[in-house]
């Protein structure tokens, strides 16, 4: 990967003055990335993999928005501090951000400043993902569509459109099943259940996916049983797969994955407190390696197929979703603090104690969220910002 820095500069300054004063800085940034950091003209920013752009002085700020449309997201603002810069750099990201744009200031120590064009080599140079979407989405997601190409630039995600018909010719041709057989569920509905994960999982190898999402209850008519445990089982493999179409979150999931080898929970808020800052989650599948005990049921609306009532283990859970923009997400840390076994709700069903419910009735991402183990808004908020 090639590297190189942008220089802004006011033309109040001399030019070569302010370079000689950032030649030491810019030495140790290299050898803290054990790569060189050439300085390069606006012409030559098409021969480099990634650029920075190196805010020298005060007052060069209108100097970046002559040419800031033709650089690409995000924009990364390395400064050391010195000749108002950082201000300077300041005054450059709220004008990114208020034109919706992705953007960072690298600044402080050299250790963190190398440590952040780390993570984005390391992202850049990520293999692509393709996840499939199967159908589309369910109607009643009606603030989840995405752009595809956004999806692409921003993630480095390919989203391939399949059609339920294959998946329904899969789940015909699937003829040998082997399972567990259970006393206490009908084996003849187990039986349809392993079909589909068998045919999910044939359409994903067929097609090179990383991981999918299924417009699930258009799959109850024709094959007669609910996708509910094959996603149970495929998130368990490590294989991202969400329900009802749902984009957003199979790429919520996603980073969920990437970040912490869990794909996470995707549940629906059902019933919030808010006196008491609590809030109830539930779904009818769940990746089976989150669960410390489970059993099988019926699928909640249509009381048909194979549910999953996973109880999960109580402690800190982070909620995460990203939004249909791509570029809104949210990331709440909260104390799951018991499971439910309510009847008018989906199977699986946990409680969290959140610091605070308002998002969720001012200002939500849509229905569905991620929710997985432990407190990670951190590692989360670094991962968005790249």
């Amino acid at each position: 990967m090639k590297i190189g820095l942008l220089p802004i500069i006011s033309s109040l300054h001399d030019g070569n003055r302010i370079n000689k004063e950032t030649e030491e800085f810019i030495k140790k940034v290299e050898e803290e990335i054990n790569m060189p950091l050439p300085l390069i003209s606006f012409e030559e920013k098409e021969n480099y993999d990634l650029v920075l752009v190196f805010v020298e002085t005060g007052g060069s700020e209108n100097e970046f928005k002559k040419v800031y449309k033709e650089l690409k997201e995000p924009y990364l603002i390395l400064t050391y501090g010195a000749n108002n810069s950082l201000a300077a750099s300041m005054e450059i990201l709220s004008f990114i951000k208020r034109n919706h744009l992705k953007g960072e200031i690298l600044h402080g120590s050299i250790k963190y400043i190398g440590n952040r064009i780390n993570q984005y080599i390391n992202k850049d140079n990520r293999e692509i993902t393709r996840l499939g979407v199967l159908g589309k989405p369910s109607d009643w997601l009606i603030s989840s569509d995405v752009d595809y190409d956004e999806v692409k630039r921003l993630y480095g995600i390919d989203l391939v459109n399949i059609s339920l018909e294959e998946v329904n010719r899969e789940y015909n041709d699937v003829k040998h099943i082997s399972f567990d057989t259970n006393k206490t569920f009908d084996n003849e509905e187990l039986l349809k259940a392993h079909k589909m994960y068998d045919a999910l999982m044939e359409v994903k190898k067929k097609n090179n996916l990383n991981g999918l999402t299924i417009r699930c209850f258009d799959l109850i008519g024709p094959t007669k049983t609910t996708g509910c445990l094959a996603l149970a089982l495929l998130n368990k493999d490590g294989i991202v797969a969400t329900c009802e179409g749902d984009i957003p979150s199979m790429l919520t999931m996603n980073v969920c994955n990437k970040l912490f080898s869990c794909p996470g929970f995707q549940a629906n808020p059902s019933r919030i407190d808010a006196d008491k800052k609590e809030i109830i989650f539930a779904h009818c599948t769940l990746p089976l390696s989150m669960v410390e005990d489970s059993s099988y049921m019926t699928h909640f609306e249509s009381n048909s197929g194979v549910a999953i009532r996973g109880k999960l283990k109580l402690g800190p859970v982070t909620i995460f979703k990203i939004g249909a923009s791509l570029r809104d997400y949210v990331v709440l840390e909260g104390e799951l603090i018991e499971n439910l076994e309510e009847a008018n709700l989906c199977r699986t069903q946990v409680k969290i104690k959140l610091d605070d419910v308002n998002y969720f009735l001012t200002n939500p991402l849509g229905n569905h969220h991620i929710i997985v183990y432990g407190h990670h808004k951190k590692e989360i908020d670094e991962y968005m910002r790249k």
